[in-house]
């Protein structure tokens, strides 16, 4: 250890003179506080105006039910989201599908609604939205009473207040509202009937343990078709596709997990299928337009056989009546030419 330096009178005395006296530091030192007071008033004043009422409601987070945060409230908006925009949704019994097994399926699904020929823009963006989802069936049965038995345009306006403190008319009808849980409560409970004849009342047995659904955004029974051929062939109506034309159908990864897959019904425009309504819908010819070429024929077929029935009695009457004239006629031309003769 060094030995320490032992501090002389001069050098105390140097120490002592640079030393700043306490007014001359005093004079140097910045007037902070009074700065800090004026933020400290300015920041309290600015606060006190911008305050929100109590009970003040985000327009962008209006009130739930429930928690809306959780994956389950966000499934259940995305399932009534899908059942009111997807007017085609076919519902399939899943058993234990590998991740592998359901990228061969959907693999196998888009190569064969992408080989369907179009005709325009539209086919083509159908195509691309087709999509085979797994879903959680206890919310998908939630959703499903959502969409047939809540009606959001029968809530009525709620009393809330702006940012301002003024109150205005909101109406809260959101699939996570109050009123929106009242209504599938009453359904649950028993309070509201359900209908036998209603859709939720036919596919409700079928939402029963592991359930996918095939979507697609429009009525089209041409992708319906490809789509059958793959996921539920049936010939001669929906052959499955050659080993030829695809190979890649019958690799074992892709035949095991189709296997584990069952057609079970439909819903199709509101309305609820069959297995074999399902495969009347795909096996109509020409589509959409082979279906109205086949109405407008009804139609006219139907006026074209009113008409001629109209027209029927009509014209019995009028060759009834022409020929009772034409017998009258010959009657009297007759009865001439016999008295001519007995007078000659």
């Amino acid at each position: 250890m060094p030995p320490r330096i032992r501090c002389t009178a001069s050098a105390r005395g140097l120490t002592a003179a640079v030393k700043p006296s306490r007014p001359s530091a005093a004079l140097l030192r910045p007037s902070a506080p009074a700065v800090t007071s004026a933020a400290r008033q300015y920041a309290t004043v600015s606060s006190r105006g911008l305050r929100l009422p109590d009970d003040y409601v985000p327009p962008t987070k209006p009130p739930t039910a429930r928690p809306s945060e959780t994956r389950k409230a966000q499934l259940l908006r995305t399932y009534t989201s899908l059942l009111r925009s997807t007017p085609l949704v076919l519902l399939f019994q899943h058993n234990n599908l590998t991740a592998e097994e359901w990228v061969a399926v959907r693999r196998e699904l888009k190569a064969a609604i992408t080989a369907v020929p179009t005709t325009g823009d539209e086919s083509a963006a159908l195509a691309s939205k087709a999509q085979l989802h797994v879903l959680r069936t206890s919310i998908f049965n939630v959703a499903l009473k959502l969409v047939e038995f809540y009606d959001p345009s029968k809530v009525e306006p709620t009393s809330a207040p702006t940012v301002t403190g003024k109150r205005v008319k909101v109406v809260y009808n959101h699939d996570l509202s109050r009123a929106a849980w009242k209504a599938v409560r009453e359904v649950t409970m028993g309070e509201t009937p359900i209908p036998e004849t209603s859709t939720y009342a036919q596919l409700s047995p079928l939402l029963v343990g592991p359930v996918a659904a095939f979507t697609l955004p429009a009525v089209s029974p041409q992708h319906l078709a490809a789509a059958l051929s793959v996921l539920s062939p049936s010939p001669p109506g929906f052959p499955a596709p050659t080993r030829k034309k695809n190979p890649g159908y019958y690799e074992p990864i892709t035949q095991s997990g189709l296997q584990k897959l069952l057609l079970i019904g439909a819903r199709i425009e509101d309305k609820a299928f069959d297995m074999d309504g399902v495969k009347w819908v795909g096996g109509i010819e020409n589509g959409l337009e082979g279906l109205r070429a086949q109405l407008v024929h009804m139609l006219q077929s139907a006026g074209m056989g009113l008409t001629s029935t109209l027209e029927g009695a009509g014209k019995a009457l009028w060759l009834t009546m022409e020929s009772r004239r034409s017998v009258l006629e010959e009657e009297q031309n007759g009865g001439k030419t016999e008295e001519k003769k007995a007078d000659a």
